[in-house]
Formats: C-alpha cells, structure tokens, sequence
C-alpha cells in the first residue's frame, strides 16, 4: 500500500486537474452558446439557398452556362479537412481525420497513388495528421482566430478558382455537423462539382424566370451559395467542437471526482494502518518495559 505522503501527493494533482477541466468546461459552455446561436441562424438560410442552387444548376442550358456543375471525372481530388487547432474535445479531431483517410483510401486510392489527391487543412491537428502520412497538404488556414464570412470568403474564392481552372475535379467537404453539446454527425459532401439535392418539398422539375438574367444570377448567386456552404460547415464544425470539449472535460471532471474519491478512501485506510501500527508499537513498548 502506498505511503501517506506519495497518497496526498497524488490527491493534490488530482484536485488541480479537477480544477483546470472543471474551468475549461464552463470556458467551452461560454463559447458553445454563441456558437449554437450562431450556426442555427445560418443553417435555415443556406439550406434553402444550397436548394435553389442545385435546382438552378439544373435548370441551366448547357454547362457553359454553369461552370461549378462540371462534371470532368474524378483525375485530380481536393479533400477539405475541417478539424480544430486544439485536442481536449474526446474523439473530435480523430472522427474527421479517419474519415477524410477512409475517403481518400476507399475511393480515390488510384488518385493518392498517382500524386493527384490535395488535403486542405482547417485546423492545426488535420494538418499535422495528414502530412504524418505523406499525403500533400495544400495549405493550414487558421481561420477559427476570425471565424466570420468575410474572412472566409478569399479562402472560398480560392477554391472555386482552382476548380473552374481545372486544377481539381472534384472538391469535398468532411466536417462535424453540430446536433447538440453530446452528439456530432459526420459529414461528407461534394462541395464542386454541384450536385442537385432531392428535398421532400421541391418539385420534380423547377421553372425558373431569370431576372436580369441566367449569367448574372451565375456570377453573383451561385458563388454566394458556395461561400455559405463553405461557411455554414465551419460554422457547424465550431460549435460541434466547443460541444465535445464541453462534454470530454465534463466526464473528466466526474472522473477526477471518482478518483478523488477513491483516493480519499485508500489515504483514510492507510492512515487508519499508521495510526493502529502506532498503537501496537506503544504497547509493546509498554509491555516489555513491564515485563
């Protein structure tokens, strides 16, 4: 059994980490408040604007028209990687890097071979994770430290350039969708080409009048739609993160409380020991003495 003092040693290391994860909860209950409110605003707003989007590419002439619906095969991938700059969140940050390899190894294994597959990274740990396995990470874009649309935005831009450029054929999205504090679902979306979605409440064929016309609703609504796909992912990916740190530092703020607990027990029985071997050794004492 251990000593007394190795017992309070630990004891003390446990009450300080109970400490830290008992603050960095309440910190990540703060930010996940605003983070909620901020991803259940946009996601009624781009969803029905990704639906009009897909019905309108649908509705246009020709490819010509829309060259974010081009459709060229599956040569050169762009996996876009949504993950966090920090750990302490559970299973977070493992969840999305296993299923962004799972995409790259179970579909576009040739493309990996071939040096055709990119990972774009949002987030120190996709980062660091993905350049581990040799797999070439375009670029690490910090933007949770100014999470809003305009700073999103260029970053967007960048990507549906290098699309109707040709330089990827297909881009995807893998990301935590936020459904609340103690569930996140994973996602994995085509981001480019766009691909028509099937709504319950849309009609089988959408007649669209074009005001001013088909080429400027082009230029202007269908990358907007973009960004606020892009955005409302991050967004959804933000609040999902504060959810599962919240969550992982609440169980592990209950397992320091059990373990604090358990410690207590053991200290108490091994003093209880020290003080009855005590006794024991004073009696003896007095015994031989009258003997």
């Amino acid at each position: 059994m251990a000593n007394l003092k190795e017992v309070r040693t630990r004891m003390a290391s446990v009450k300080t980490t109970r400490q830290v994860t008992s603050a960095m909860k309440m910190v990540s209950a703060s930010k996940l408040r605003r983070a909620q409110e901020a991803i259940i605003r946009i996601r009624p707003y781009a969803d029905k604007l990704f639906e009009i989007l897909s019905n309108l590419s649908e509705s246009l002439d020709s490819l010509e028209d829309n060259p974010y619906a081009v459709d060229r095969g599956f040569n050169k991938i762009l996996i876009v990687s949504i993950n966090s700059n920090r750990g302490l969140c559970g299973a977070f940050n493992t969840n999305v890097n296993r299923k962004a390899l799972q995409l790259i190894s179970d579909d576009f294994s040739e493309q990996l071979q071939n040096g055709n597959v990119d990972v774009l990274a949002v987030g120190k740990n996709t980062f660091d994770f993905f350049r581990r396995r040799n797999i070439n990470v375009v670029n690490e874009n910090d933007l949770y430290n100014n999470l809003d649309f305009d700073h999103v935005s260029p970053v967007v831009e960048a990507i549906m350039k290098s699309f109707v450029d040709g330089k990827y054929d297909k881009v995807y999205l893998v990301y935590n969708e936020f459904k609340n504090a103690a569930t996140q679902l994973l996602r994995t979306e085509q981001f480019l080409p766009v691909v028509k979605v099937e709504t319950k409440n849309s009609a089988t064929n959408v007649d669209y009048l074009f005001e001013p016309s088909k080429e400027e609703i082009i230029k202007d609504l269908i990358p907007k739609s973009l960004k606020i796909q892009f955005y409302k992912a991050l967004l959804d990916s933000n609040a999902a993160e504060h959810g599962a740190r919240m969550t992982a530092m609440h169980q592990a703020t209950d397992n320091a409380t059990d373990l604090l607990k358990a410690l207590s027990l053991q200290y108490n029985k091994a003093r209880q020991a020290s003080i009855t071997n005590e006794i024991l050794e004073i009696v003896s004492g007095a015994e031989a003495l009258n003997g």
